[in-house]
């Protein structure tokens, strides 16, 4: 995208013209960030996939503890609603203290990769991680069997068209079924959205814009490099970046991050080069087939959307920075921002945030 000129635009070409403030580069660089939403499309490898049915019964087992081993904790417990759909706490606790941050779900449908370290490649073989771990839910695929064969029977048969089978296969569909409901979490529009449409627009609705986040937003596309890492609608590029030491100074202990997550990957049954993608063509596992370990893979951890980043404080794989303050003087680090650039891009960051008569009801 970079260097191109021309944005198609409901339907016609319209040629980017600088505005306001910002050069036209600057104007290329931030409309690339939108529009907000982008088109939601089913995932080809999970069957289930926007199907209303399917999306009913992942809310019910997302909100159900007795999926759980001990029956006392439910994905709900680290993905809180009422926390931007993650917990505000440095590192998640389940059944026992986890060693990284509990990312937000908000926008999840839009990753390539997903955990910290991308060691899954589909949203419904990272639903069922958690599941299988002790410290999290600590349950089994004959536990998860035995609840849906109890407790979703009726759900189970109405989404999938079949009985629950072996152990596996229904551990798997569960958490395609997961996956279906949170592909509907996603965040509303934001002041950004409302500025960069004007601005596409060249409405004068742009002038609402507070103006310290103008300025931040111009130091975001322009000295901050932010937008290097932090680009497209969702502020992610999706791919891996060190922008912490590999030391989690709260677990005591290196975290190999994405090396350590091509290693999961590779050897993970449920990943989409195995028995239970559904997209029968494999496009979807072109990317996992060309995973590869490389010296730089060691540290560098998934570069997270910042859309409702005020929301989902603290900060990083680790959850070792507390404040979006304290976020931006990190990744600011040699890049010689003033105090009051900081200032402006914290206030920019929080224009990401949605606005209230947007927030959906989940």
């Amino acid at each position: 995208m970079r260097g191109f000129v021309a944005l198609l635009l409901l339907g016609g070409v319209f040629c980017v013209q600088a505005q306001g403030n910002f050069t036209e580069s600057e104007t290329q660089a931030i409309l690339r960030h939108g529009p907000w939403p982008p088109p939601a499309k089913p995932d080809p490898s999970n069957r289930v996939s926007g199907k209303p049915e399917a999306i009913a019964f992942g809310r019910r087992l997302f909100f159900e503890p007795r999926l759980s081993g001990p029956g006392s904790v439910l994905c709900a417990t680290c993905h809180a609603p009422g926390k931007a759909f993650q917990d505000a706490k440095p590192r998640a606790f389940g059944l026992a203290q986890v060693d990284r941050n509990t990312p937000t779900l908000f926008n999840v449908r839009f990753s390539r990769w997903f955990g910290w370290d991308g060691g899954h490649d589909s949203l419904w073989s990272q639903s069922v991680r958690p599941l299988l771990e002790a410290r999290e839910m600590a349950a089994s695929p004959a536990h998860v069997k035995q609840i849906v064969s109890k407790l979703f029977l009726d759900d189970y048969r109405t989404v999938f068209h079949e009985e629950p089978g072996d152990a596996e296969g229904v551990l798997v569909n569960v958490g395609k079924a997961l996956a279906a409901y949170q592909e509907t979490l996603i965040s509303g529009r934001t002041p950004f959205d409302e500025f960069r449409d004007a601005l596409a627009a060249d409405d004068a609705g742009r002038s609402s814009y507070p103006v310290a986040a103008q300025r931040g937003l111009k130091v975001f596309v322009g000295k901050g490099r932010c937008a290097s890492c932090h680009s497209g609608p969702s502020f992610t590029s999706g791919g891996f970046a060190n922008g912490v030491s590999a030391f989690t100074a709260s677990a005591g202990k290196d975290d190999g991050g994405r090396a350590e997550g091509i290693r999961k990957l590779r050897g993970d049954p449920l990943n989409l080069l195995g028995k239970y993608n559904d997209d029968r063509s494999r496009s979807t596992a072109e990317g996992t087939r060309r995973a590869e370990p490389r010296p730089n893979d060691f540290g560098e951890f998934r570069v997270p959307s910042l859309r409702n980043a005020a929301d989902t404080a603290p900060y990083m794989h680790d959850g070792g920075l507390p404040t979006l303050r304290e976020a931006v003087r990190h990744a600011a680090d040699g890049l010689s921002l003033t105090e009051s650039e900081a200032a402006d891009l914290v206030a920019f960051l929080e224009s990401l945030s949605e606005q209230p008569d947007a927030r959906r009801q989940h």
